[in-house]
């Protein structure tokens, strides 16, 4: 029998005891990880693999060298038509520094197209007998009284529910979008903290109209962060619960996500998001008086609510539309009169209810850009859906939108009758 000192013992036990720990640690691991959800909806089973055919090779060539030409890291596209998927690759880089290729299952944030779904919101609590666009929103008899003790000016109390669908409230930008604009709003009314939406509303309406409401119009992300106050007063619920449950869950969207500000609070499958190579470091929105990427941290991007604030794959961005379009074999959300009242076309200056534009001969449009992104969603009157999410900004800003237009139209002229005929909505067996 071989017996060891007394210090070499207590070595062994050491080493053993620890290796033992290390054991248990990674048997936890691996049982947390097996117990993991897995990736829900289409978003489970689509990837790049599904899309790569010889055929739409120069496609692929020609998304490149647009990539190439305004610097951008990664995109993701997706090609929908009579509600059935066609097409879903993504291109480039999900995160360059960790060399993670983007697919199509990635989410993006998806700016202004979350308007799109606050919009469909809406028109689901009219359905119910909840609401109606012609309801006052301010007011002793509208649907947010409470504001009236801070309301100077009454032409407020006009404003109507379509008026902010239709970006008809009267509300012009002085100054900043209110929305981009918490560090000043934060020094001008001595706030320790950013203003929640009640706070941002109670400092707004203060000021007068730019014009009476339902005479013109004017872009306004606050509007639609008040019809997100909106649908959670007529519900009863969070605008976030509301939208997933009454929205999002029915129309078969699964991995739809409110953003979060910085690349900590990304989402499982989040891109990691860029901004020009040449642009400066800005000032942190909550007046830290940190320094940040704009991207991460510029903007307070969850307070923007139903204005800009879901994060979402192209895929599952395409299936959404499906199911607001009236047409094609999925079931939509909301009846045939409603899609018609939110496509209904007047003229160019007038936007439709969620959409950009609707001209008929032209399609529904949807662009959505901040710093970090670029979307846009293009359904054309033949049935064919086209979406595009970048997860970098370029120096055109919104108008990149346009360059993003022209892109689909030369893609669809030269390879719209070369996609497979199938509908990747459904799982593959």
């Amino acid at each position: 029998m071989i017996r060891l000192p007394k210090k070499e013992v207590i070595y062994v036990c050491a080493t053993l005891l620890a290796l033992a720990a290390i054991l248990l640690m990674a048997a936890g691991r691996s049982s947390r990880q097996s117990r993991e959800e897995p990736t829900p909806g289409v978003n489970g089973w689509i990837t790049n693999a599904l899309s790569d055919t010889a055929d739409l090779a120069g496609l692929d060539k020609k998304v490149r060298r647009y990539m190439q030409e305004w610097q951008i890291r990664g995109l993701s596209l997706s090609v929908m038509r009579n509600d059935s998927l066609l097409y879903a690759k993504g291109y480039g880089w999900a995160d360059e520094e960790k060399q993670e290729k983007m697919e199509p299952y990635h989410l993006l944030r998806i700016a202004s197209v979350s308007k799109l779904i606050t919009a469909a919101g809406i028109m689901r609590l009219q359905e119910e007998g909840k609401l109606s666009l012609q309801d006052t929103v301010f007011g002793e008899r509208g649907i947010l009284p409470e504001y009236s003790e801070v309301i100077r000016d009454k032409n407020y109390y006009r404003i109507t529910v379509e008026d902010l669908l239709r970006h008809k409230a009267g509300f012009k930008v002085r100054g900043g979008d209110p929305m981009f604009s918490t560090r000043s709003l934060m020094r001008q009314y001595g706030l320790d903290t950013p203003p929640d939406a009640d706070q941002l509303l109670r400092i707004v309406l203060k000021r007068p109209l730019g014009f009476l409401p339902g005479t013109s119009q004017a872009y306004s992300n606050l509007g639609f962060l008040i019809l997100s106050l909106v649908i959670e007063r007529v519900s009863g619920q969070s605008y976030a619960d509301f939208i997933q449950e009454q929205v999002l869950q029915p129309a078969g969207c699964r991995d739809f996500h409110i953003a979060g500000n910085y690349p900590q609070d990304r989402h499982p499958h989040e891109v990691h998001y860029y901004v020009p190579v040449n642009e400066l470091p800005v000032p942190e929105f909550n007046n830290s008086g940190d320094t940040v990427v704009r991207c991460y941290g510029g903007n307070n991007i969850p307070a923007l609510l139903g204005a800009g604030a879901w994060v979402a794959s192209t895929p599952e961005v395409a299936r959404f539309v499906a199911s607001i379009d009236a047409r094609g074999t999925l079931p939509d959300i909301i009846g045939s009169d409603s899609v018609e009242e939110m496509v209904e076309y007047f003229d160019k200056e007038t936007y439709s209810l969620g959409w950009n534009d609707t001209e008929p001969e032209s399609g529904w449009t949807r662009s959505g850009t901040f710093s970090g992104t670029s979307a846009l969603v293009k359904y054309f009157p033949d049935g064919e859906c086209w979406v595009l999410v970048t997860n970098t900004s370029t120096w055109k800003g919104p108008g990149l939108s346009r360059y993003t237009a022209g892109l689909f139209r030369t893609l669809r002229e030269q390879y719209s009758d070369k996609f497979p005929a199938r509908d990747l909505f459904e799982q593959p067996q």
